[in-house]
C-alpha cells in the first residue's frame, strides 16, 4: 500500500463557495477505483503553518497509482483544484511495500506525468509555495 499525503492552504481571495467545491473535487478523486481508501477534510496539524486542509490516498501498488496519476477524472480535477491553492506541503508518502527501490519508482511516474502532461507542470507552477517531503 502507498499512502500518499498532500496538505495545503486556500488561496485568501478564494471564496468558501469555492473551497466547498474544491473540497467536492478532491472527494471525486478520491474515490476513482486505483484508490483503497481516503479522507479529505482538515488538517489537524499546526495550523499556523498556513496548511489548513488535507488529502490523503491509500493506493494497492505501483500499477494502481500509474492509473491513478492518468485517470482523466484526476487530470480533470488538477484545473479546478490547483488555481486555489496558495501552499503545499506532498508527502512524506509511506507505504508498507519492502522495496528499497519504491521512491525513486514513484518518482519516474511522476516525471513521466510531467513529460506527458506539460500543461500540468506549467499549472504546478502557478501555486506559491510547495514543499516536498
Amino acid at each position: 500500500m502507498i499512502v500518499h499525503l498532500l496538505r495545503f492552504g486556500f488561496r485568501d481571495e478564494t471564496t468558501d463557495e469555492q473551497k466547498a467545491e474544491v473540497l467536492a473535487t478532491m472527494r471525486r478523486t478520491a474515490s476513482m477505483e486505483s484508490v483503497s481508501f481516503s479522507t479529505v477534510g482538515q488538517n489537524l496539524g499546526d495550523a499556523s503553518e498556513g496548511l489548513t486542509h488535507a488529502y490523503c490516498v491509500g493506493i494497492k501498488d505501483l500499477a494502481a497509482l500509474e492509473r491513478y496519476m492518468h485517470d482523466p477524472v484526476h487530470l480533470d480535477g488538477d484545473p479546478r483544484i490547483i488555481p486555489h491553492v496558495a501552499k503545499i506541503a506532498i508527502g512524506p508518502d509511506v507505504s508498507d511495500e519492502p522495496d528499497p527501490d519504491l521512491r525513486d519508482k514513484i518518482m519516474a511516474l511522476h516525471e513521466a506525468k510531467l513529460a506527458k502532461y506539460p500543461e500540468w507542470a506549467q499549472l504546478m507552477q502557478t501555486v506559491p509555495e510547495v514543499r516536498i517531503f
